[in-house]
């Protein structure tokens, strides 16, 4: 795994350190997704020793990471990238930094929410700088998955399931929903006006367009 490169269509995982409550979702998450190249942003690696999956590389201070963890990874094959401690990044973005350079179709952030709030306000700025990129970017975890909008995206999921969208740009204009149980046509959401909360999908599909800023997007998958 830890030469593995993804071509066009394949997706890589960044790991971080946060909270993962089921090591059972995590393992299939990675099970499920072919040629899998998984990122781990320093202590994140130690989810995977919890369910024996090496990790393509392991980028950061290496500040939350045992070294006994990072030894037996290196021993396995994993590539370790050690940044300076002082530093303008967090390691989760420079995961994704790394995660960016492969070029795949499609990045999962994984881990990135917990106890740490300030970590996880980080993290959700770093969708933004994934859908810069031009390549679609989300947070996942057991409950609910997160993107940003910023052209336009469609959500597969189950009649009923809450999605809200929250303005993550002063304005976002021209938003448009079809498939959801409160449509829009060329809306607009303002930062300060949580508008967006709780609407539903129609139908097992949802369309969401954007003519300009950046749409936080909330999908939960439990109803």
């Amino acid at each position: 795994m830890a030469d593995t490169v993804p071509q066009s269509g394949k997706r890589v995982i960044v790991l971080a350190g946060g909270i993962i409550e089921s090591m059972e979702f995590l393992r299939r998450t990675i099970e499920e997704m072919e040629n899998t190249v998984v990122i781990c942003a320093d202590g994140g690696c130690r989810h995977l020793r919890l369910i024996d999956v090496v990790p393509s590389m392991i980028v950061g201070d290496m500040d939350s990471v045992l070294t006994e963890t990072l030894d037996h990874f290196v021993k396995k094959g994993a590539r370790v990238k050690v940044s300076r401690a002082e530093k303008d990044e967090t390691d989760t973005e420079l995961a994704l930094k790394e995660a960016i350079a492969l070029q795949p179709s499609e990045i999962l952030i994984l881990g990135a929410l917990g106890a740490r709030f300030d970590h996880a306000v980080a993290n959700l700025h770093l969708l933004v700088m994934g859908d810069r990129s031009g390549i679609r970017t989300k947070i996942v975890d057991e409950n609910c998955e997160i993107f940003i909008v910023s052209d336009e995206w469609e959500i597969s999921g189950a009649k009923g399931e809450t999605v809200s969208l929250f303005s993550f740009s002063s304005t976002v204009r021209g938003i448009t929903l079809a498939g959801f149980e409160y449509p829009l046509v060329k809306g607009v959401m303002e930062v300060g006006v949580p508008c967006g909360v709780s609407n539903r999908l129609a139908e097992d599909r949802g369309l969401i367009a954007v003519d300009s800023g950046y749409l936080l997007v909330i999908r939960q998958f439990h109803l």
